[in-house]
Formats: C-alpha cells, structure tokens, sequence
C-alpha cells in the first residue's frame, strides 16, 4: 500500500514526466490554450480583473486560487508593484503575492511583460504544477503540502511568510508535533519561535528543504497513514534483541534529536496564536 512519503518520492523524482501529463489533461490544455490566446490584450490590472477566466488562471498559477474574488485585493496588488518597498506586495505575509505583482507589471513592455514568451511560458508552467499538486492532494492532501514545501519554502524570506501561509505553517506544525491553535496573540514572539525550528537561511538550501520534507511525509504517515506509518519497517538492534520499527518513526526519531535544542525552553503558548492566522492569512480588500 503507498504511502505519503512513497508517492511523494515517486512524484519528485520524476517530476517532468509528471508534469507533462498533467499539461497534457483536456481541461488544462483548455485553459491554458486560452489564457495564451488572450493574455496580450490585457494593458492594465484593472482589464485583467474584468476577465473571469484569465484571472482565475493568474491566481491559480501563483497559488491564490482562493482569491478569485478578491477583485479590488488583486488591482491593490498589481498597481502597486514590488519595486516600493511598502508596497502592498512586499507587505502581505505571503510571498506569492509578490511574485504576483512581479508576473503582471502592465507598465513593463520588455521580456517581462505578462504577454512576453518568457512571463506567458512562467505563468503556464507554475499553472500546471499547481494542477499537478492539486490532483495529488485529491488522493493524499500530505503530498500536496509536500510538494508546494519543497516548492515555496525557498521563496520565504522571514519567518512571517511561513506564518502567514497555511500551507508552509501546517507542514511547519506537522514536523514538530505542533498545535495549530494556541491562546496567545504575540506576533513577534511566534516569528521568533518559528526561525528557532526552521532557519530561515536553511530554505536556501535544497537538501535542507529536501531534509524537512522527507520528515514531513514521515510525520504524516505516523500520524494519518493507514497503518500510522507501519507499512514501511527496518530492523535496529537494540543489545542483542532485533527490533522492527517503522521507517517513519525512525526518521521522527531524528527529528527529536536534531531539533531538541530548538524545542526545549519554547512555550506552546507563544506559537501559532488563532489571532495571529486571522490577521496573516485572512487579509481581504473587499470583492
């Protein structure tokens, strides 16, 4: 039977061929076949809102799917661009945002215009690896969070990004038996708590990434695989008795050892406060 961290293994080393099925699905080929045909008569963020379809393909690539409706949010976003700072980009929590703005400058007419080859290839290739992620989340939601980590993770450059997105937060939590929900509303405090268990300058580091994902999946499987992470076992010795235990459990064993010094002396009552979720993931400028 597979398992999370099998399929996900599965998944990422063989990921072009994946994706190239995925890209190859009658309903993404429709999209994307009409977000080409159309994409370069867009001028501005106000033309692009107005368009259902190219719109909903825009967020979908950039993982902000979720705010199809967040019309007045999106124009904010585009018309401010990334190039101030204080934008409202460069502020939101998640990082997509910003690398949003940066795909959809109307106001750049070169090679990184939204209808450039360049930008439209970007756009169409993160859309299809969003498909791909969503299709894997319908049979197993662990290998969906573990493939949008391995992807984002790089792009975060505070601890903040992580807290302010529920999908990098919940892989976060699940590495380190973590609750989501806590009494405590100080932001600062739960930042500081987060880039103790994940440096923030270890998410440029791909075998470090690679690191926190397999201890994901096998956190995962311990805790929601059909057999808590069973299905998969290797033998340790202990004195002069053989033992059989799970490959997860041996991994999430590291994970307590290597992570002890990060752990200890952290209150749960200074991470991932509702509070703070509510005013890092539930931003909203109106429809």
């Amino acid at each position: 039977m597979s398992t999370t961290t099998s399929t996900y293994l599965a998944v990422s080393q063989n990921l072009a061929r994946y994706q190239s099925m995925t890209a190859e699905q009658p309903d993404v080929t429709a999209a994307t076949a009409y977000y080409k045909a159309n994409i370069g008569s867009v001028k501005s963020a106000s033309d692009l809102v107005k368009n259902y379809r190219l719109l909903s393909y825009a967020l979908q690539a950039y993982g902000l799917g979720d705010e199809i409706h967040s019309m007045a949010l999106v124009k904010k976003v585009i018309e401010g661009g990334v190039s101030n700072p204080n934008s409202l980009a460069n502020t939101l929590p998640n990082p997509a945002w910003k690398a949003f703005a940066a795909a959809f400058d109307f106001t750049d007419s070169g090679t990184a215009s939204p209808s450039s080859a360049s930008s439209v290839a970007t756009t169409t290739g993160d859309y299809v690896e969003q498909q791909l992620e969503s299709n894997e989340g319908q049979q197993d939601p662990g290998v969906q969070l573990a493939l949008y980590f391995q992807r984002v993770a790089p792009t975060v450059t505070s601890s903040y990004g992580i807290l302010g997105n529920e999908n990098l937060l919940e892989v976060v939590q699940t590495i380190f038996g973590l609750a989501s929900t806590t009494t405590s509303s100080q932001i600062d405090a739960e930042a500081t708590s987060v880039g103790k268990l994940v440096p923030i300058s270890e998410l440029q580091d791909p075998t470090k990434v690679n690191q926190l994902v397999e201890r994901f999946t096998a956190a995962y499987d311990s805790t929601y695989g059909p057999t808590s992470g069973s299905s998969s076992s290797l033998t340790v010795v202990d004195g002069s008795q053989p033992t059989t235990v799970s490959a997860a459990s041996s991994i999430l064993a590291d994970v307590v050892s290597s992570n002890a010094s990060a752990l200890s002396g952290l209150q749960s009552s200074t991470l991932f406060s509702p509070a703070l979720l509510e005013s890092l993931q539930g931003v909203t400028f109106g429809g």
